[in-house]
């Protein structure tokens, strides 16, 4: 790929790379809060100049995007295509989370007099950028400790039923089978189309497993193996009209889908915000809808717990890696001003060439449906003949283009699944098919 064409548009100073970090030492004053504050406010004036100079650039590759990419703090040649796992961050992102530990290490005692009212700030930001209310966010430390919460807190009688899709991560799963081993609960898979057909298949695939012992429908509204987006308003809605509670696993959903929990009708809701989103790993989501809060107990109890008046009862942990939490606000920020919409037709837009592109290619199988309401930003795919670690390897080796193997056999889901985020261009979903053609002949 060329360098950026844009040279007016890089910042007026670079954020330290992780050699200068280590080369400088935490001691210096490189990270103060006052530092760091201006190096952010330049990487964010080259973001305002470019939404404003280009408005309505939304194709995979241009100026634009090019320019952005400069905010990330790749090694040179590195394309990352694995944002499923864990994704980079932008440089405000890690110049505010290097800030306040160096804070941290030089006036300790910020945390007791400053850093409550900034994670409260942060709280909001959260609660906006997700669509609920402050009051109805958890601030955990990734999916799989909000799905315990949930699975955890509940009150749920030997016998009840759970019922989720046969594609759920083992964070999903895992709490609910714990539940099922020390409560009686019974826990029901509900097969699920590789990919499914439409929003109608999924919907009455549930319906048609519900029985009157039926409590709780867990199923992610991102399905990591298969890349499917599951239509979580059309499923709220039909699991509240048996009185049953939906519980969502959206652990790719910051960052990559533009989210409005209060609209979607799901009670319950878990997200990663360092996959997609551009926070660090330890950062956390989860949303708990403020009509079931009180059907829900805290998992963790300290001071609050029994006083809080909303969803803060269960963020009662004790100390926290408070710059996570400011650096995850910081994420918001930086989503904020490149636009969420212009991110998800992005996004979208990559993730549909590298489909169409899979669909043409003889003995390939596309896992992840073409229907942009049920997709996004992960592909699934899978080739006929050949291991799909083969597939992982050569595109490592070849184009320094990291992709991750997924799923397994038995359930038909065996393959390469391939992230498309704002950082990548055409050319490296080119790669892929390319690379792809060549392990096939």
């Amino acid at each position: 790929m060329s360098g950026n064409p844009l040279s007016s548009f890089r910042p007026h100073q670079r954020a330290f790379s992780r050699r200068d970090f280590l080369r400088l030492g935490a001691g210096t004053a490189a990270f103060s809060l006052a530092g760091v504050e201006a190096l952010n406010a330049s990487v964010y004036e080259s973001v305002d100049r470019l939404c404003r100079e280009w408005p309505d650039q939304d194709s995979p590759d241009g100026v634009f995007w090019e320019a952005l990419r400069e905010h990330y703090l790749f090694e040179d040649g590195l394309v990352m295509m694995n944002n499923g796992t864990v994704g980079p961050m932008p440089e405000p992102v890690f110049n505010t989370l290097m800030s306040f530990f160096h804070l941290q290490c030089t006036a300790p005692c910020e945390f007791y007099n400053t850093f409550g009212t900034r994670r409260e700030e942060v709280r909001a930001k959260v609660a906006r950028f997700v669509g609920a209310d402050p009051g109805e966010i958890v601030l955990t430390r990734n999916t799989t400790e909000g799905l315990n919460f949930v699975a955890n807190g509940l009150d749920l009688e030997p016998g009840d039923e759970v019922l989720m899709s046969d594609q759920e991560h083992p964070g999903g799963i895992n709490p609910w089978r714990l539940k099922a081993a020390r409560y009686g609960i019974t826990v029901r898979e509900v097969p699920i189309g590789v990919p499914p057909r439409s929003v109608d298949e999924i919907v009455d695939a549930f319906e048609s497993a519900i029985t009157p012992k039926t409590k709780v429908i867990m199923v992610s509204q991102t399905v990591y193996i298969t890349g499917l987006i599951a239509p979580v308003k059309e499923l709220a809605e039909m699991a509240h009209r048996h009185g049953v509670l939906l519980l969502a696993d959206s652990a790719h959903g910051p960052g990559m889908l533009k989210l409005n929990l209060r609209d979607s009708g799901v009670d319950f809701w878990a997200g990663s915000p360092y996959k997609w989103m551009g926070a660090p790993c330890g950062a956390g989501i989860l949303y708990v809808r403020r009509e079931v809060q009180d059907r829900l107990w805290p998992t963790i109890a300290s001071s609050g717990w029994d006083t809080a008046q909303d969803a803060r009862r269960f963020e009662t942990m004790g100390q926290r890696a408070d710059p996570l939490i400011f650096a995850l606000g910081e994420a918001v920020d930086f989503q904020a001003r490149v636009g969420r919409e212009r991110i998800q037709r992005r996004i979208q837009t990559l993730a549909t060439h590298l489909k169409e592109g899979l669909t043409e290619i003889p003995g390939v199988r596309v896992h992840t449906s073409m229907d942009p309401y049920l997709s996004s930003g992960l592909t699934a795919f899978s080739a006929e003949g050949v291991d799909p670690e083969v597939v992982e390897n050569y595109l490592r080796e070849r184009y320094n283009l990291e992709v991750r193997t997924i799923g397994n056999e038995e359930r038909g889901t065996r393959g390469v699944r391939v992230s498309t985020h704002v950082f990548v261009f055409q050319e490296h979903v080119d790669m892929v098919l390319e690379g792809l053609r060549a392990v096939m002949a």
